[in-house]
């Protein structure tokens, strides 16, 4: 005598009470995640900043200056020439780019420095996600 075997699939009742779950768990977490990206965004900006001017301090230490305006944070990844006691590994691996995909502003006399990201709109000013972030302030 030969057995009949039960169907080894999911019934249609199993597969909607997984689909109930997954959907009440979606409305109830997405909320908490999709709003933090410009906070995220936001933080890492801030992390950048400190990051550069700590690369600035250093630079500084070892050249009695900070790099002008003009020779930018390029002189942090490669050494300019007006540099006495660059480190032969520079300051930065790389020039770094904002969590917005613009590169950081910078403005320097020798003697102080901003370092700057506008935001996730890249122009001067704004509110909210468009804030600027400024080593000054942060």
């Amino acid at each position: 005598m030969q057995r009949l075997r039960a169907s080894a699939g999911f019934t249609l009742i199993e597969i909607m009470v997984v689909v109930f779950i997954l959907g009440l768990l979606v409305t109830l977490v997405a909320p908490k995640i999709i709003g933090r990206t410009d906070e995220a965004r936001r933080t890492k900006a801030l992390a950048d900043v400190k990051g550069i001017e700590e690369a600035l301090h250093l630079f500084k230490l070892d050249n009695g200056f900070y790099p002008t305006t003009d020779q930018g944070l390029q002189a942090l990844v490669t050494r300019p020439s007006n540099a006495r006691n660059y480190s032969p590994e520079g300051y930065l691996d790389k020039l770094p780019i904002d969590p917005w995909g613009n590169p950081y502003a910078y403005f320097s006399d020798g003697q102080d420095y901003i370092v700057k990201s506008y935001g996730a709109d890249g122009q001067e000013g704004g509110e909210g996600k468009n804030a600027d972030i400024d080593s000054r302030t942060s």
